[in-house]
């Protein structure tokens, strides 16, 4: 069973400006809380039986998915966590079974979206049961180095840092006492910033997704104090047209200087994502099969890559099973172990940067794999069809 009804006033492609009237909502919200009153509309009126969403654990760098079936529990999710760096598209595969029987509405960033959709080429995940309200992206922070950073860079003790944000090309914290805000460009430069993975990003504006919210485009009175929305789909238009003859949300028309800047940040964004593809690949291709081989060296063969990446994870026991080039127990394997890895993945690798982000040595596996899907997207057609998105 779909989740699309009716014959909304919404339609695809339309934009507009929305905001909560949810009050709860509207104090923990950053951009007008639109995402989080969209997603308990649909909850409260049986469009999905549950929420995926992240909340907040210990302190804000510690980003906890939750299964949320009560409408009143959704607004302690309000608010973004970029140094929250989870993948959900594997959660729902691995845990929800896919959402084949049950309707799950979720937020998504750019490279969820894209593991959502090469798990259905792999028929791991029922998308016609997921309504997906994807969020713009400019790249998450890797919460230790986050930590390390704020020392650092801020001389800031981390642990009173409650707040943080990725506004107008600067990192942003509050703290007790102050807050206080850096340049990405420098902080990156410095090896500190957003994970590497997200620096080469292209996809800062899911469109795949049902709509596309964020806070790009949003000027004048309303900066700050509502979320720009792009319908994307008719699902999506269902969904915003329903919520707002609800009176959940309300919405204008956006500022026309307002859609000219959203382009233009949109369009920076992704010439900062070719700058740093440039330099990693370049870096990679001075000697690539040297330069594997080095830092697979150090592999204790964990099986994190495996297991945390959202295209391996359902074929991880084949991995484990029988070879005849790595041997059991030997550490560090055998080369041909991240070599088969590298070409299981060769045309769906999302860049998500998990098998990097969680490698206890540290070997930079997003970039060899990134490295490869991008080359390879440039020669051949993948095996499981050409992707709707640009990685």
């Amino acid at each position: 069973m779909g989740l699309f009804s009716g014959k909304p006033d919404q339609k695809k492609g339309d934009m507009v400006y929305a905001w909560t009237t949810d009050s709860e909502i509207e104090k923990k919200a950053e951009c007008g809380g639109a995402v989080t009153s969209l997603l308990k509309f649909a909850l409260e009126h049986k469009m999905v039986d549950a929420v995926l969403a992240i909340t907040k654990g210990q302190d804000i760098y510690d980003a906890v998915p939750t299964l949320i079936k009560d409408p009143k529990d959704l607004a302690k999710t309000a608010g973004s966590l970029h140094c929250g760096t989870l993948n959900t598209a594997k959660l729902v595969a691995k845990y929800l079974d896919g959402a084949k029987g049950m309707k799950i509405g979720m937020t998504v960033k750019g490279c969820d979206l894209m593991a959502l959709q090469e798990l259905a080429k792999r028929k791991k995940v029922n998308l016609d049961q997921l309504l997906l309200i994807g969020v713009n992206c400019g790249g998450t922070v890797s919460p230790v180095l986050a930590r390390k950073m704020i020392v650092e860079k801020y001389g800031v003790d981390p642990d009173t840092v409650h707040k943080e944000e990725i506004d107008k090309g600067q990192f942003i914290i509050e703290y007790e006492g102050g807050h206080k805000g850096i340049s990405i460009d420098e902080l990156e430069e410095e090896g500190y910033g957003r994970r590497s993975n997200c620096r080469r990003c292209l996809y800062k504006v899911p469109r795949q997704a049902d709509l596309a919210c964020g806070n790009w485009g949003v000027i004048g009175e309303k900066a700050g104090k509502a979320t720009f929305v792009e319908v994307c789909s008719d699902k999506g238009a269902d969904l915003l047209s329903r919520a707002v003859k609800a009176g959940a949300l309300k919405t204008e028309a956006p500022n026309p200087k307002g859609l000219e800047i959203r382009g233009k940040v949109e369009g920076a964004m992704l010439k900062l994502g070719e700058k740093w593809r440039k330099k990693d690949f370049a870096a990679l291709s001075a000697d690539p099969w040297g330069i594997i081989k080095k830092e697979t060296a150090r592999c204790i063969k964990c099986y994190s890559c495996i297991e945390n990446c959202p295209v391996c994870f359902p074929v991880e026991e084949n991995l484990k099973g029988k070879q005849y080039m790595v041997k059991p127990g030997e550490v560090p394997p055998n080369p041909m172990f991240h070599l088969r890895r590298f070409a299981h993945i060769s045309d769906s690798c999302v860049n998500c940067g998990q098998c990097e982000e969680l490698c206890p040595v540290e070997i930079p596996l997003a970039l060899i794999s990134h490295a490869i899907r991008v080359e390879g997207d440039n020669a051949y057609v993948p095996k499981l069809g050409a992707a709707p998105y640009k990685n």
